[in-house]
């Protein structure tokens, strides 16, 4: 297995839990200050994980199928299983998944967390920029994802230290051919069709970052053979985002 994110070709539609990075190379201790790790237990006490990412100080944009009935983020961390003087661990107060949000056939997933207190701005905790209105990117760009998940499948052995992968934009209609629901209006098309790079477990939520912009959001993927991947489309979601901040 190439050391490179299997981004989103992992990505199995699980639910929470469900994306985590194959490979990849590890990130810069605290170069990516927006990284927000989502911890949640549900009605039966069982425990999951997901990425996320910081936009303003109370809120954090995740994927909706990491909703869970209590939830937990972590901002500032490089090693989650380390107790690191950068962490802050919040709570959330609430959790907003876009009321549109089909499990089913995986459309419009998005949430909202608001955290119960203010994300103290350090070197080590601080916003990701949104794209504007009008901002989109093309086939070809060059976009990176990061994630505390699988490094491996085979063996399984998992990263506690952040890890990052670049992928590559790709036409919409190659995702459509593998994606039966996949729709270019909501969602963004991405991997590397030479090398196998995506997210497996753990991963769902985080950023697809392009031009220091989070354009999109981990969603799904298919299997462990293929190197495509589905991310939420910021862009599109925009209206509703800045609507349910300015709410909650």
């Amino acid at each position: 297995m190439p050391p490179v994110l299997i981004l989103l070709t992992l990505l199995l539609p699980l639910g929470v839990g469900a994306e985590e990075i194959i490979g990849g190379h590890k990130v810069k201790p605290h170069s990516r200050p927006y990284m927000a790790f989502v911890e949640s237990v549900d009605s039966k006490g069982e425990k999951g994980q997901c990425g996320g990412f910081l936009i303003q100080d109370y809120f954090v944009l995740t994927a909706a199928h990491c909703r869970n009935s209590s939830m937990t983020v972590t901002l500032g961390a490089h090693n989650i299983k380390a107790k690191e003087e950068t962490q802050q661990i919040i709570p959330v107060a609430e959790a907003i998944p876009h009321p549109d949000y089909n499990p089913l056939v995986k459309t419009n997933d998005i949430m909202l967390l608001k955290l119960e207190s203010k994300a103290k701005r350090t070197k080590a905790v601080r916003p990701l920029r949104l794209p504007g209105p009008n901002d989109q990117v093309k086939p070809g760009d060059v976009c990176s994802v990061a994630g505390w998940g699988l490094q491996s499948i085979n063996p399984i052995k998992a990263s506690a230290r952040l890890r990052e992968a670049e992928l590559m934009i790709q036409k919409d209609r190659k995702c459509k051919k593998r994606f039966r629901h996949y729709t270019k209006t909501t969602e963004i098309c991405a991997g590397d069709l030479k090398k196998i790079k995506a997210t497996s477990e753990g991963d769902s939520g985080g950023p697809l970052v392009c031009d220091n912009k989070a354009y999109g959001i981990v969603a799904y993927g298919k299997n462990r053979t293929i190197s495509l991947g589905v991310f939420t489309k910021v862009v599109y979601f925009l209206p509703w985002i800045s609507r349910n901040m300015k709410l909650l």
